[in-house]
């Protein structure tokens, strides 16, 4: 198969959910747009070094993480925050928005790596070692880096927090 039909496919059937860890990973929408774009074309140079396009996913993620880092190590990055949840987004009618928003708001103050480690760990519900593997770190750091936000989650939530992650994660 050509390189360009093969990467066409896997773009096709992985943008919805390398959308969504773009979005989680930088919290804005159009950032989010520009960050799956940019992520795709540096694969996109890469493709042919890629041996197994088993593991395309995992490295889209991976360049995803990094760009974005290196987004937020720019002097000139400054976070937008927003008080409600993206358009197109609708609250199920059990869901308690307010509380998911106030939850969104203290994530989106973590640093990228510990961001990508709890978005990866348990929105995608993905294992330690998947985790690993796709952010380019051992076992270890997924866990330091995973203890470390939650602490920081715990520290600027309160003690409600564990009952609120919990009930945002399972929602």
């Amino acid at each position: 198969m050509a390189i360009g039909r093969e990467f066409e496919e896997f773009t096709i059937s992985r943008q919805t959910a390398l959308f969504r860890y773009a979005y989680l990973l930088i919290g804005d929408r159009q950032l989010a747009e520009d960050l799956l774009q940019e992520s795709l074309t540096k694969t996109y140079v890469r493709w042919h070094k890629l041996h197994d396009a088993a593991n395309a996913d995992a490295y889209v993620r991976k360049v995803m993480t990094n760009t974005a880092i290196s987004w937020f190590r720019r002097k000139s990055w400054r976070e937008r925050p927003h008080d409600s949840l993206p358009a197109g987004v609708p609250a199920r009618p059990d869901e308690d928005v307010p509380s998911r928003v106030w939850l969104w708001g203290e994530v989106r103050k973590l640093p990228p790596q510990q961001r990508a480690v709890l978005v990866l760990r348990y929105y995608e519900d993905l294992s330690q070692a998947e985790t690993a593997r796709i952010l380019g770190c051992s076992e270890g750091t997924v866990k330091s880096q995973s203890s470390r936000a939650l602490k920081k989650l715990r520290a600027g939530l309160g003690p409600e927090a564990l009952v609120l992650m919990e009930k945002v994660v399972t929602a």
